[in-house]
């Protein structure tokens, strides 16, 4: 098991503090990232946490999934790994420029 934690439904203020306190009750929290908006910096709801051990993670799953963090439901469950797409090499608008 990862030791990776998907947390959703976070509250929009919510902050790394308050994440890792919370988190803290199930083992070492090792990173916090909290997904931002791009162009406005504004939380977008979830982030990930990662714990130091997977027995960790999945207690921290067990324990805070349905959690109220002010007053709302988290959702917390195991991260799933990106995943990867296959390059497609595109060109152009699928035109075929040869003259006929």
């Amino acid at each position: 098991m990862n030791a990776r934690l998907y947390v959703g439904n976070l509250p929009f203020k919510t902050t790394e503090d308050e994440i890792r306190e919370l988190f803290s009750e199930c083992g070492r929290v090792t990173d916090i990232h909290l997904v931002t908006d791009r162009a406005t910096g504004h939380s977008r709801g979830f982030g990930f946490v990662t714990m130091e051990s997977p027995e960790a993670a999945r207690e921290a799953a067990e324990k805070l999934n349905g959690r109220n963090l002010a007053g709302r439901n988290i959702v917390v469950d195991v991260a799933r790994p990106k995943e990867t797409h296959p390059s497609h090499h595109r060109s152009g608008g699928g035109r075929d420029f040869r003259r006929r």
